[in-house]
């Protein structure tokens, strides 16, 4: 009998309307959603905070850390993943982030960003192609944090050399780049091919293709696929229009996240039991093999095991019949 006690996400952006990139934040905000996300069938997760501004930083970072030695979220708040800011810039690649905070990479800055978060960003995404990359890629991982690349124009040559300094991870591949790319010469391809890299993927069923999807676990293999659901701050509010500073949102029946003028999608509106539920539809897939792309593989990837998560009783269980798991 397959149970899982639920799945780990290592990217969340917010949850039912609260951003944890905003300046706004509060503790009681964070807390309150937490809890909510929680009971959604993810038993631990990473809360994302993406490219912002300074004070921003050093709003929220320090918030999280606080929640975070709660005995309530050990076990369940698994640290913090940086998606920025040290991306690319340029249009599609940097996709719903905001241009005006990107920055190059640069270790003195990272290393305020850390301590701003009492040491717990565990994952770090950069673009492999900016100068210093390398750099700051070698001087995370000497000191114990994921180097992920993603919203990049990498070519395979710049991912070879992060890989070389000590990333491991692809941040949503297929994902975080411009719709229209050379047909042989792109990041996703590129990050396909470069076998120090883990994949992560986004299984909500609009970030990519059931049939790429099957192409992105071929190609690394089930034991090197880690989806994740980018969940954005939306992610459990009805449909409609959402604009922010940033961004024109708009939210369809059909779960697609996305803003209409700059043609990208932000983030997604579904939970990782969510995509759990897509992965389901894919026949080729089996209870195990989902287990691994939500569960095992993501707690891998930080150093943990089912022993680390606070929730460690079953509360799924894999049925064959219906392809589907159902609360024990």
């Amino acid at each position: 009998m397959l149970t899982v006690p639920g799945f780990v996400d290592l990217q969340v952006n917010g949850y039912l309307g609260v951003d944890f990139s905003s300046p706004y934040l509060t503790e009681e905000d964070f807390i309150r959603v937490t809890r909510a996300l929680l009971q959604t069938g993810c038993c631990g997760f990473l809360p994302t905070v993406v490219t912002a501004s300074e004070e921003t930083y050093q709003h929220v970072l320090p918030l999280i850390a606080r929640v975070m030695k709660k005995k309530e979220f050990a076990g369940r708040i698994l640290g913090i993943h940086a998606e920025g800011p040290f991306l690319s810039s340029k249009p599609g690649a940097v996709g719903a982030h905001n241009p005006e905070w990107v920055k190059e990479p640069a270790i003195g800055f990272f290393r305020q960003m850390q301590e701003w978060a009492e040491g717990n960003i565990r994952i770090l995404t950069l673009a492999a192609e900016v100068p210093g990359a390398v750099e700051l890629t070698r001087y995370a991982a000497e000191n114990g944090v994921i180097v992920s690349l993603g919203h990049q124009l990498a070519t395979a040559e710049d991912l070879a050399n992060c890989a070389a300094a000590g990333a491991c991870w692809i941040t949503h591949l297929g994902n975080g780049m411009p719709n229209l790319v050379d047909r042989h010469l792109n990041p996703l391809l590129a990050g396909l091919a470069e076998d120090r890299l883990d994949a992560g993927i986004i299984a909500d069923g609009h970030h990519l293709p059931p049939q790429l999807v099957k192409v992105m676990i071929r190609a690394k293999g089930v034991d090197h696929v880690t989806v994740v659901s980018d969940a954005a701050h939306l992610a459990g509010l009805p449909p409609g229009r959402y604009d922010n500073a940033v961004n024109k949102i708009v939210l369809e029946e059909n779960g697609r996240l996305h803003n209409p003028e700059k043609q990208c999608l932000v983030g997604s509106s579904a939970t990782i039991t969510g995509c759990v539920n897509v992965l389901c539809a894919i026949p080729e897939l089996s209870g195990e093999d989902i287990v691994k792309l939500t569960l095992d593989n993501p707690l891998k990837m930080l150093g943990l095991t089912r022993n680390d998560l606070q929730d460690k009783a079953p509360a799924f269980q894999w049925d064959e019949a219906s392809r589907s798991f159902i609360r024990c």
